[in-house]
Order: C-alpha cells, then structure tokens, then sequence
C-alpha cells in the first residue's frame, strides 16, 4: 500500500488530499517525544520520513498536518484489503507481510495474464476503500518485492524472466532484503557496493566472511530466490515500549515503567496463548544511540515476575551512566504455544542459558 496510515487519513478527511500529512507522536510545537509512523508523499518532499524523530519532523515542515495513529482503525481497512487480495490468491498461495503488504502466487499462465490481475487488484481496492497500491510482478518473491517499490505510488512495475539480472545488476546491495547497515558497510570493506559486484564477487571469500549468509546473498544476487508464498501464522514475539516525556535517569521513573510495560506484555502473551523463552530490552538515550539486550532462561514461563525482574536488571546495566533514556521496551521471544511445552518453569532459580547482545 501506498503511505497506508497517511492515505487512510486522507480518506476520512478528504480536506487533506494534497497537503503534507505526518502521522505519529504528538510534535507539541516541536518539543514532542517519539517518532513517525508514515508520512504523505507531500510530507516527504520535504525531507519527512518514517522512524525521524516527530520534533525534527516539526521542525521540517511545522505546516504539515500531524496526526496521532490511529491503529485499530489501520487495522479494520487493513483487514478489508486483505480479503481482496486473498480472492486473487492462486489456492492458499498467500502471504500477508505487515498491515500493509502481501505476497501472492498468482499462477498466471503468461506474463499478460499476471499483469492484468495486477491491474484487477489496482481497480478493486481503489474503488472500494480509495486507496492506491504498488505491484511488482516477478518469478520470485525477491524480485516482486524489490519492484513493488520502483514506482512508487499507484505503480505497477514488471520484471520479464529474461529481464532479471538486468533489473538487479545495477542497484545498491540494500536493495536485498536483509542487507541493512552493517553488512552494506562490511561489503563495501570489500569493494561491493552493487548487486552486479555482489554476483560477480567470490563465492567462498563471501562464505568466509559471511558464513550461510554469504551463499543467501549471492543467489539473491543472481535472482534466485526459492522462499514459498506461505503465511506463518506463529506469533513470533510481543512486546511494549514507551517514549518518556521528558528524558530521564531516574531509577523510580524507569522501574515503574518497567513494570508497566511487562504487564502490557504480558497481557500480550496471554492473548497470544503462548509462553516465553526469551527477554528482550531496548533502551534510547538521548541523542538517539540505542541498545539492546537479551537474556534466554532454561525453560518456558509465563510468570510476569520473572520478566520483570529479567528486565530491571537488563536495564540496570545503563542506569547511573550520567546519561539520560529517551525509550525503553520490552519484548518477549523464543515463544511457544501453551500446551505444546513439556515443563514450564516458575521463574525460580532460573538456569540463564545465553546472552547476546546487540548494539544499534
């Protein structure tokens, strides 16, 4: 979808259409907390775009319309969108991304036929909920997710089998889903800055480098990309964070929230029927640097106690740094569905198994 929050505002206040739209956290004036969620086409020519901190935002374009978020409203068109998409699914060939993105295997017997369902796809959501998409079409989910963005918006972008190296070769590696900051700069240490260089460099010196994701990037590479159209309908992880409204460092203010948002968590979990292996934390000070952490226990739980005595003392390790956080949040991981664990855990004398960190 197209800037779905921001379009779906415009929707339900056509006055907008047009204007700089931002949706997000409240800017108060340019001294708000938190970042942007989408933001209009218009809103980004001004240099506005998604996870920019809302004051800097404010600060771009103090003439946009800011709107809170609005998600179970998101979430209802979300769901209406869906159903369309899925009525051109080939059988179950389905798979629905984020709130705003799906894959599909169409099974078009010519490359005409797929184009011309893309364009059925187009005219149908447009007339039911006004809004617009953009297809890519491809033999794999690789290339029609890469090409879904290429003409952004209300496009529709097509990759012939005989076309897909030509398409690739000339784009930055990030363009791969999966190459983000880090393996861009690791790359670029070893003189790949485009898909082609990507393709074209040694395998084994990608492997030694990279390990199993070197030989994953090299066939994304060459546009071979054997994933299924298949949804998961595991829950993989819940979790809450918050942006403080006034940076702090004081350990009253950053416990009770800790046990705030373990409760929100928890909560999620429990709606989730599921239990939990794992304990994640992130903190934002200010100025932005983020870190994260995480602590696996030696059985599946429950116990909301245990998260929050996992959590404090996560993020004890940062407090009394003389810096002052900004966010943090929890997240709980390695689930399991209830009634598929052999032993559940109490919390008590928990066996702590890893630790791995990572730093953003």
């Amino acid at each position: 979808m197209d800037s779905f929050f921001s379009s779906v505002e415009t929707v339900r206040h056509p006055e907008l259409v047009g204007l700089p739209v931002v949706v997000g956290a409240d800017p108060k004036e340019g001294a708000g907390r938190g970042v942007v969620s989408t933001c209009s086409y218009e809103a980004r020519e001004y240099g506005i775009h998604s996870g920019m901190p809302i004051s800097k935002a404010y600060r771009l374009c103090p003439d946009a319309t800011f709107l809170p978020v609005a998600m179970a409203l998101y979430q209802s068109v979300s769901g209406r969108i869906m159903r369309i998409l899925r009525s051109f699914a080939h059988v179950d060939k389905f798979q629905r991304v984020s709130i705003d993105e799906a894959f599909l295997d169409v099974k078009a017997n010519t490359l005409e036929d797929a184009i011309g369902i893309a364009r059925e796809i187009k005219e149908e959501i447009l007339e039911k909920e006004k809004l617009t998409c953009s297809i890519g079409i491809g033999l794999n989910k690789l290339v029609a997710k890469i090409a879904s963005d290429m003409e952004k918006p209300d496009g529709l972008t097509v990759v012939a089998p005989d076309c897909v190296q030509e398409f690739l070769d000339p784009m930055p590696v990030t363009k791969i889903p999966g190459i983000g900051k880090k393996t861009e700069q690791m790359l670029k240490g070893i003189g790949v800055t485009t898909i082609h260089e990507l393709r074209e460099h040694d395998l084994r010196r990608l492997v030694s480098r990279f390990g199993k994701w070197g030989y994953r990037m090299h066939a994304l590479a060459c546009g071979i990309d054997g994933s299924a159209v298949e949804e998961d309908r595991t829950v993989k992880s819940v979790g809450r964070e918050i942006t403080f409204d006034e940076d702090t460092s004081d350990p009253d203010v950053i416990y009770d929230s800790i046990d705030a948002l373990a409760d929100g968590t928890h909560k999620a979990l429990l709606n989730a029927g599921c239990l939990f292996r794992t304990v994640s934390v992130k903190v934002r000070f200010e100025g932005f640097d983020t870190h994260t952490r995480a602590r696996s226990i030696g059985f599946m739980s429950s116990d909301p106690e245990l998260v929050k005595r996992i959590s404090k003392e996560l993020v004890g390790e940062f407090i009394g740094k003389n810096k002052k956080l900004r966010l943090i949040g929890i997240r709980l991981s390695n689930l399991r569905v209830m009634g598929a664990e052999s032993e559940i855990g109490d919390g008590m004398g928990a066996r702590q198994t890893s630790i791995y960190e990572f730093i953003g």
